[in-house]
C-alpha cells in the first residue's frame, strides 16, 4: 500500500532540519533576489534589443554582465546599508558573499567582451555610471522607491542596448538611437506606474507631472530618429505608449497585476518593433 510508505510522524531532528532548510532558502531569496518586479523587464529589454540589432557573443557577455549588475544591487545595498549603520546581522555576511561572487562574474564577462570586441562598447557604460551611482546612493539609504533613483536607474540600464550594439560592431548612430528609444520608454513608463500605484492606494492625485514625463519620453524617443532614421517605427511605438498612458491616467485604475502585464507587453513590443524597423529600413 502507498500509504504504508508515508511516515505518519517526523522525528524532532527531521522537523528541525526541514525548518532550517526552509529558513535558509528564505534568507537566500531575501538577500539575492530583487523584489522590483518591473526591474526584470527593464533589464531584459535593452539586452534583447541590443542583440536583435547587432548579435555577437561579445554582446551576449555584455548582456550577462548587465543582468548580473541588476541582481547584485540587492545584496550590495543590504551589505553596504548594514555597514553604513554599523550593524552586523545574519544577512550581512551572506549578502557580502553573494555580492562578491556576482561582482567577480561581472568583471569576468566584461573582460571577455573587452578581449573579443575591444573597449568601444564601454563608452555608453561610462556615460551611464553617474546615473547608476545616484541609484546606488539611494539604495544604500533605503530610499530606492523615490522617483529620482528609479528614473536614473532606468535610463542607466538602457545604456546596455548601446553597449551591446557597439560590442557587435554596429554603427554608433544605431547604438545611440537604441538607447534613446528605451530611455524614452522608461521616462514615460516609470512615472506612470508610480502614479497608478499612488492612485490605487490614495485616490486621485495631480497628473501634470506625469503627463510631462509622457511628453519628455516621446520627445526623447523621437530624437532617436534624427540620429538613426531606421528606428522610426520604434519611436512611434513609444509615442503611442505615452498617449495610451495619458488616457489610462484618466480612467479607473487597473489592478497592479494588469498594469504590470501591460508594461511587460508594451516593453517587449517596443523592442520588437524597433528591431524590425531597423532591419527593414537599414
Amino acid at each position: 500500500m502507498l500509504n504504508d510508505r508515508i511516515p505518519t510522524t517526523l522525528k524532532p531532528s527531521e522537523v528541525e532540519s526541514d525548518s532550517t532548510n526552509v529558513a535558509s532558502r528564505a534568507a537566500w531569496r531575501a538577500v539575492a533576489v530583487p523584489n522590483e518586479h518591473g526591474g526584470w523587464g527593464l533589464t531584459i529589454e535593452p539586452v534583447l534589443l541590443g542583440l536583435l540589432l547587432a548579435f555577437s557573443w561579445s554582446g551576449v557577455a555584455v548582456g550577462a554582465a548587465a543582468f548580473l549588475a541588476f541582481l547584485v544591487r540587492t545584496p550590495l545595498k543590504l551589505a553596504l546599508g548594514d555597514r553604513r549603520r554599523k550593524r552586523s546581522l545574519g544577512r550581512t555576511a551572506l549578502a557580502g558573499r553573494i555580492a562578491f561572487v556576482e561582482l567577480v562574474l561581472i568583471v569576468s564577462f566584461a573582460s571577455a567582451a573587452i578581449l573579443a570586441a575591444g573597449w568601444a562598447w564601454l563608452l555608453p557604460v561610462v556615460v551611464a555610471v553617474p546615473l547608476v551611482a545616484v541609484e546606488l546612493w539611494y539604495d544604500v539609504r533605503s530610499r530606492s522607491r523615490r522617483l529620482l533613483p528609479e528614473i536614473c536607474g532606468t535610463v542607466g540600464i538602457t545604456s546596455v542596448a548601446a553597449a551591446i550594439v557597439l560590442a557587435g560592431h554596429g554603427a554608433t548612430e544605431l547604438a545611440v538611437a537604441a538607447w534613446l528609444i528605451l530611455a524614452g520608454r522608461g521616462l514615460a513608463s516609470v512615472p506612470f506606474v508610480r502614479t497608478q500605484i499612488f492612485r490605487l492606494r490614495r485616490g486621485q492625485t495631480a497628473l501634470g507631472a506625469t503627463d510631462a514625463f509622457q511628453v519628455v519620453g516621446a520627445v526623447v524617443a523621437l530624437g532617436a530618429v534624427a540620429i538613426e532614421p531606421s528606428v522610426v517605427a520604434g519611436a512611434i511605438s513609444v509615442v503611442v505608449l505615452a498617449l495610451a498612458q495619458m488616457v489610462w491616467l484618466r480612467r479607473p485604475v487597473a489592478p497592479p497585476k494588469v498594469t504590470g502585464i501591460r508594461q511587460m507587453i508594451f516593453g517587449f513590443a517596443v523592442v520588437g518593433i524597433t528591431a524590425l524597423s531597423a532591419a527593414i529600413l537599414a
